[in-house]
């Protein structure tokens, strides 16, 4: 079963080309300003949405997660249409991009089905939070394999037992996609965003029950909790919002992205 691209044009471009530039863009912007951190990161935040809004803030992360040499991932993000109970895994053997098909990881699909007995919730994986990451895995990671999981209405606790099982494999990462505050002014969506990135800077998972607006707010306090557990540090890599590439400051969402490291 393959997973076909469902937001390809409207969240991203359908065109590769199209794509590359987009992201050759990003690095050259970037790198005119700072340096790449040279971190060995297994596991990153990244924004999901529209490439032209949040993309630069996930452009570097892929960048530092590529220095990793890892080549699995389990890609985690929330169902934006679809409520169901706990955390969706289905048996993908391909995952459609514009570069072309990313390989499902078949060994890893069936270690989670068996591990943690996760269903298989079909209409919640036509979701742009996990699909808009592809295009970049297929780009920056030379034969990667992927399993995508969405969750609904999960238990923070227990998606971190996945992301806990994930890591104690030293070939597997972790990609948790989520956005920050959504439709504030500006004034207000940096303010809200502020207490997220102390959250994610500190690896204190309380900390956004005090007024984090992430709409991936689960597997991000999930990534904490297992991140913390196992002594990693966090780094973050990017803030920014829609306004910067806008100019719209009324109506404002907001965009991360960090990576975790021994």
């Amino acid at each position: 079963m393959k997973r076909k691209m469902s937001v390809s044009g409207a969240f991203y471009p359908g065109r590769a080309i199209e794509i590359e530039r987009y992201f050759e863009h990003f690095s050259a912007v970037y790198d005119e300003a700072k340096s790449l951190p040279q971190l060995n990161s297994r596991v990153v935040i990244v924004p999901h949405a529209g490439y032209i809004y949040s993309g630069y803030s996930a452009n570097v992360a892929y960048r530092v997660l590529r220095q990793s040499g890892v080549k699995r991932f389990a890609v985690i993000g929330p169902s934006h249409k679809v409520g169901f109970e706990g955390a969706s895994l289905c048996d993908f053997g391909s995952y459609e991009t514009p570069f072309g098909d990313i390989d499902g990881s078949i060994s890893l699909n069936q270690a989670l089905k068996d591990k943690f007995n996760l269903p298989c919730v079909l209409e919640a994986h036509q979701e742009h939070s996990t699909e808009v990451q592809f295009p970049f895995i297929k780009h920056y990671i030379e034969d990667a394999e992927i399993v995508e999981i969405v969750y609904s209405y999960a238990d923070a606790a227990e998606l971190s037992k996945i992301i806990d099982y994930l890591l104690a494999q030293p070939e597997c990462g972790v990609v948790i996609s989520t956005d920050l505050s959504h439709f504030h002014s500006l004034s207000n969506a940096t303010r809200l965003d502020n207490i997220c990135l102390e959250a994610i800077e500190n690896l204190d998972a309380e900390k956004l029950h005090s007024g984090c607006e992430a709409c991936g707010k689960i597997g991000v306090e999930a990534v904490l909790i297992s991140a913390k557990k196992l002594g990693l540090k966090a780094e973050l890599l990017d803030y920014s919002t829609s306004a910067d590439a806008s100019g719209d400051t009324d109506r404002v969402v907001g965009y991360v992205s960090a990576c975790f490291y021994d």
